[in-house]
């Protein structure tokens, strides 16, 4: 299934956490799924201790205790299926802190994690590279949501996203027939050490690389929900 690349206009970790909270807060997200690392809740909640993180602390905990996990490895035990609030609460953390030392509380606290897990730091990296990505470890956040098909869009809840095409019968059709099935995603950058530890400029504060919302589906309708979406952030 072929990815479309979104520039997204956010400069700073507020716009970031912005927009990622309103991703999953409009009305044509179907389901969600994103898998939180270990280490990435670990450090959010020794810095914040959010409450939105109390039951993946608890979960946390209890993946430690667990001498079978090899916390340097892939493996799958070591990432929590998250919630929303969780991803953002996570997110948060390290890109729109409370205060400067909460922030650098959590960063401290997962490079003590890397550590253990002999992962590489690398300041000097560009953030969501999509070209480096299969070279991310560990990847701390894989994050995405799946949209409503256009066959399950409702004439009334939905009335915007349908008047956006010019033909709306004959997009459903060729979604409800295509082989493979096509679903609309939306899809962060994966995210790791460097995303986490390292996205923003030491002097502006800015985000030091373009950061890019990927998608995939009818790209009408991905046009008209990512509007929306940038308009709920305040970034359109």
């Amino acid at each position: 299934m072929s990815l479309i690349g979104e520039e997204i206009p956010a400069r700073t970790g507020d716009e970031l956490v912005r927009f990622v909270r309103a991703l999953g807060k409009h009305r044509y997200v179907e389901g969600r799924l994103h898998l939180v690392h270990l280490f990435a809740i670990e450090a959010a909640y020794e810095a914040t201790e959010a409450p939105a993180l109390g039951d993946a602390a608890a979960w946390a905990a209890a993946v430690r205790a667990d001498r079978g996990v090899d916390r340097a490895s892939k493996d799958e035990r070591l990432l929590r299926t998250a919630t929303d609030a969780e991803l953002v609460s996570v997110l948060t953390a390290f890109w729109a802190p409370e205060t400067a030392e909460s922030g650098a509380r959590a960063r401290a606290a997962l490079r003590a994690r890397l550590a253990e897990a002999d992962a590489t730091v690398a300041p000097d990296a560009l953030p969501f590279d999509d070209e480096a990505e299969e070279d991310v470890f560990p990847v701390l956040v894989d994050a995405g949501w799946e949209l409503l098909p256009l066959a399950r869009l409702e004439p009334d809840r939905h009335k915007g996203a349908i008047d956006a095409f010019e033909d709306f019968e004959i997009a459903r059709f060729e979604e409800e027939s295509a082989i493979p099935p096509k679903a609309a995603l939306h899809e962060l950058p994966a995210l790791g050490p460097t995303e986490l530890l390292f996205p923003f400029d030491p002097d502006d504060h800015g985000v030091r690389a373009p950061f890019v919302l990927w998608c995939s589906g009818n790209e009408t309708y991905l046009d008209y929900v990512l509007r929306g979406v940038l308009r709920a952030s305040k970034l359109g």
